[in-house]
């Protein structure tokens, strides 16, 4: 069998066989000094596909710092074959301020993908990451999580139209896949478009580690590895059940009506039955009580984590399932002491 061949970026090249850690530089301070992310590639010594594993676009989202910190370093990855491109912290300067968007102008990193050279900060930040090790990937898996005061189960977003796309999103092995082709400027959605299909996995809620999703999230990247032939030790993972959500109808956020403090009667995987309570909002006094239920039976995909909100603060994302699925996770939920968290 021939060899792997070496990766090459901007400035320096990986031969097969090699790992580098490298902090490759994508902008400057207000002082002038440099601005780098750390990137790890493991080149393996036999051909397969190049992968990359991204996270922290938003500098608060950090479970899937730790998954991709896990693979690059506590994995046995002698008999990789491919190349891996780990990058676990993209927005550096938001990571620094533990805030969502670049501390400058408060721009969002992942809605400047590919970026340009010549445009704004957060492009060509975008343009120089995109260029060097998003461009030259056959495939990649990018994490986040929800953004502060709410938390999302385990799931995977992806446009299950292109067929690369849905095989990676199928080989994940998540119980929910969301189908959507997502924003402009997302990091999945431009890379996807140019040849490069990607998913996004959204998983717990921002500003902390949340090991059962992260080990989740590992078992996935595990699953992926195996569809692609990276890893022989690795199997492809079937999670048991799985809904695809494609058309608008079959999901929806739930959102106040009214501003207070809210008591929510469910955690995120749970699932309700049409016309069941999901949370009560009520005022200072509890003399006020409005109750929201469930305009139809489905999965709490993301559920609010900050207990306050001003009307039209969403509240959960439910998702509706078909009705073999939702026998499926009855008997799941109806064996277990106790709902997913």
């Amino acid at each position: 069998m021939a060899d792997n061949e070496a990766f090459t970026y901007n400035g320096g090249k990986v031969e097969p066989g090699e790992t580098q850690d490298i902090r490759y530089g994508i902008s400057e301070t207000y002082l002038g000094d440099p601005v780098r992310i750390p990137v790890t590639i493991i080149n393996g010594e036999q051909p397969g596909p190049t992968v990359f594993l991204s996270a922290a676009a938003h500098g608060d989202e950090l479970n899937g710092i730790e998954v991709v910190r896990e693979v690059a370093y506590e994995w046995d990855l002698s008999d990789l074959a491919g190349t891996l491109v780990c990058m676990p912290v993209l927005n550096v300067p938001a990571f620094l301020a533990q805030q969502r968007y670049l501390p400058i102008y408060d721009r969002d990193l992942n809605r400047s993908f590919p970026g340009s050279e010549t445009s704004t900060g957060a492009k060509r930040m975008a343009y120089r990451i995109y260029q060097n090790f998003i461009a030259p990937c056959d495939f990649g898996i990018d994490f986040h999580t929800s953004t502060r005061g709410r938390t999302n189960m385990l799931h995977v977003r992806a446009d299950m139209s292109d067929p690369e796309v849905a095989r990676l999103a199928n080989a994940f092995g998540s119980h929910v896949i969301i189908d959507s082709t997502g924003s402009d400027g997302v990091l999945r959605t431009e890379a996807s478009n140019r040849g490069t299909p990607a998913i996004t996995v959204e998983m717990g809620e921002a500003h902390r580690f949340q090991r059962e999703l992260i080990d989740e999230a590992l078992a996935g990247v595990e699953s992926v590895f195996a569809e692609y032939g990276l890893r022989t030790t690795s199997t492809v993972n079937w999670p048991g059940w799985r809904t695809v959500i494609s058309r608008k109808n079959e999901k929806t956020w739930l959102r106040a009506d009214s501003g207070g403090i809210v008591d929510m009667h469910h955690d995120r995987g749970a699932l309700v039955h049409e016309g069941d309570r999901i949370c009560t909002i009520t005022n200072p006094f509890k003399d006020d009580n409005v109750t929201v239920v469930a305009p139809f039976t489905g999965l709490l995909v993301g559920v609010l984590e900050n207990p306050v909100v001003y009307p039209g603060n969403p509240l959960c994302h439910l998702v509706e399932l078909k009705d073999n699925v939702r026998r499926v996770v009855e008997r799941e939920q109806s064996a277990s002491p106790e709902t997913p968290v």
